[in-house]
C-alpha cells in the first residue's frame, strides 16, 4: 500500500480489528451477514476510514481499516459497533429476541486491535479471507 498525503501529513495507519457476536453465538448466516456487509459499506461511505478487508465467520467479523490520523481506533469499533448492531436489530429484531431476549446487544464487549507493518499487510489480508 501507498502512504497517504495529506497537508504537511504522510501516513499509513492500518488496523487489523475483530469483532466477537455476544456470547460467541454462532448466528451469522448469510442472510445475517449479508445485512452486516451492507451496513459497513454504508458506514464506510460516510467515514473517515476505509475497510480494506472484510470475512464475516459465524461468530466474529475480521476488518482490515485504512484509517487516518484524524480518527482513533476507539472512535472506529464504537461507530462500527453502534451502527451495525442498529442495522442488525432494524432488520432482524424477530431472530435476535430469540439470541438475546429484550438487550438490544450483536457485539461482545470487547474487541482485537493491532497495528500492521507495511511488510505484513498481504499476510494480514491472506489471514482475513481465509477466515470465512
Amino acid at each position: 500500500m501507498q502512504y497517504h498525503r495529506h497537508n504537511r501529513r504522510k501516513y499509513l495507519l492500518l488496523y487489523h480489528i475483530i469483532f466477537v457476536v455476544k456470547y460467541r453465538k454462532n448466528i451469522l448466516m448469510p442472510d445475517l451477514t449479508s445485512t452486516l456487509k451492507e451496513s459497513l459499506a454504508c458506514i464506510e461511505s460516510r467515514s473517515d476510514f476505509v475497510i480494506s478487508e472484510m470475512e464475516v465467520d459465524h461468530d466474529h467479523l475480521h476488518l482490515m481499516i485504512d484509517a487516518t490520523p484524524t480518527v482513533s481506533i476507539s472512535q472506529i469499533v464504537r461507530h462500527i459497533k453502534q451502527q451495525t448492531t442498529n442495522a442488525m436489530w432494524r432488520k432482524h429484531s424477530r431472530f435476535l429476541r430469540g439470541q438475546f431476549w429484550l438487550e438490544k446487544t450483536f457485539w461482545s464487549d470487547g474487541y482485537f486491535a493491532s497495528s500492521i507493518g507495511n511488510a505484513s499487510i498481504d499476510t494480514v489480508r491472506q489471514y482475513i479471507r481465509t477466515q470465512g
